[in-house]
């Protein structure tokens, strides 16, 4: 049997795909991986997603996982272990079967970088972050720390300062990465302080983050902001569709990418937004074009 269309990915954008093609009777499949939900899941309050005031992330990708099998999708949370595009198929792999499809949408998302300390996988969500965009809000009027040195990481401490009291920087070297201009503004901001030739060796508290030490210094901070950068989830698509430098999958027209009825969405070919509504939106755009891709074979 062959599918009209495989989405591989159960974040916003996978979803918010399978929720159009559902709805345009085009019965889609979705491997959502395992687990599945993204990053999305791993932010504890979402209040930026318009329609919710305050939801969980879980909760949010729960919503939306009920809304496509409402309409017929078929939502399987697996992981595809290799794809095939060669001579004109879209075969995809799991563990004991393989699924042919009319088309795919690549919708694998992006993972932060994160330090590797059991304190920071312990209080992700209880004031580790890897968003100020997301989460900058939650800090109004309390001191945060921003772990990184080049552009990402000086626009995370820039946005906070617009919530918190204090911002403190801490890299570990004696200059940043990040573009002069983007240096300008952060030294000239009397809310941030950078903390030089530093890395944070502990993240501090038992229920939510009370403060970091770091080298031979304790600073009480609230929130945690990691920003030293983020990887594509697209290893499974190297040598079948094209990627960038950074491993971001290229799009050419209209969300399609270098393989003719291969779609894509997300973050896994966003490296700018990183946020669950631009995902949503670019999950909506793949699943139209998808819809005319089928109306043309």
């Amino acid at each position: 049997m062959q599918e009209n269309v495989i989405i591989i990915g159960g974040g916003p954008a996978g979803l918010s795909a399978a929720i159009y093609l559902a709805r345009a009777d085009l019965k889609p499949l979705i491997f959502a991986g395992s687990p599945p939900g993204g990053q999305l899941t791993l932010t504890s309050e979402v209040e930026n997603f318009p329609g919710f005031e305050s939801i969980l992330g879980s909760e949010l990708i729960e919503k939306m996982r009920n809304q496509a099998k409402k309409f017929g999708a078929k939502i399987v949370d697996e992981n595809v272990l290799t794809v095939d595009f060669s001579n004109g198929t879209h075969k995809t792999n799991l563990t004991n079967k393989t699924y042919l499809s009319k088309s795919i949408i690549i919708a694998t998302g992006a993972k932060a970088l994160w330090l590797n300390l059991p304190s920071e996988t312990r209080l992700r969500g209880k004031g580790v972050s890897a968003c100020a965009t997301c989460d900058g809000f939650f800090f109004r009027g309390k001191k945060v720390a921003v772990v990184g040195g080049g552009d990402t990481a000086l626009e995370e401490a820039l946005t906070l300062t617009k919530f918190a009291e204090k911002v403190y920087i801490i890299h570990r070297r004696d200059f940043f990465r990040a573009s002069k201009i983007m240096q300008e503004r952060v030294k000239e901001n009397k809310k941030i302080e950078i903390i030089w030739n530093s890395s944070v060796e502990e993240i501090l508290g038992e229920l939510r983050v009370e403060g970091i030490r770091v080298k031979d210094k304790t600073l009480k901070v609230d929130g945690v902001f990691v920003a030293i950068g983020h990887k594509p989830d697209t290893d499974l698509f190297k040598g079948k569709v094209e990627v960038d430098e950074k491993g971001y999958i290229k799009i050419f027209e209209r969300r399609s990418t270098s393989v003719k009825g291969v779609f894509v969405a997300g973050d896994c070919a966003d490296p700018y937004y990183r946020q669950a509504i631009t995902a949503a939106g670019t999950g909506v755009e793949a699943a139209l074009e998808v819809e005319k891709y089928l109306e043309l074979l």
